[in-house]
């Protein structure tokens, strides 16, 4: 009986690891309301290692204005989701959210919703 045990153990293991396997680990502040989006978006997420992925690509801060630039040109009304850690200062936000300003898009934070 134990042997089934551990073998039923070792198999959800092994699965739970491979169900999002390209997906970057962040921890997301709390709200307590959610609003959905249903505009053109694009993503920014922020490890709380500081690596940025700009659509799940790696990219580096110096590169993100033009980059993302070059994606939002012919786009009307785009809203970037920021994904950012929750472990990361204020200040990593507000840089980022500065290159939006710049471009005059608009940014939405995303939070994680109650109860989950």
């Amino acid at each position: 009986m134990s042997d089934i045990m551990f073998f039923l153990m070792l198999f959800f293991l092994i699965v739970s690891t491979l169900v999002n396997p390209s997906v970057i680990k962040l921890m997301l502040p709390k709200a307590s309301s959610s609003q959905t989006l249903a505009k053109q978006q694009f993503f920014i997420d922020i490890s709380k290692d500081k690596l940025i992925y700009l659509n799940n690509k790696p990219i580096e801060y110096a590169m993100l204005e033009p980059n993302l630039a070059a994606l939002i040109s012919g786009v009307a009304e785009p809203t970037v989701v920021l994904r950012v850690d929750n472990t990361l200062s204020i200040q990593d936000l507000v840089d980022i959210l500065s290159v939006g300003n710049r471009l005059k898009v608009k940014m939405v934070l995303a939070t994680k919703t109650p109860g989950k």
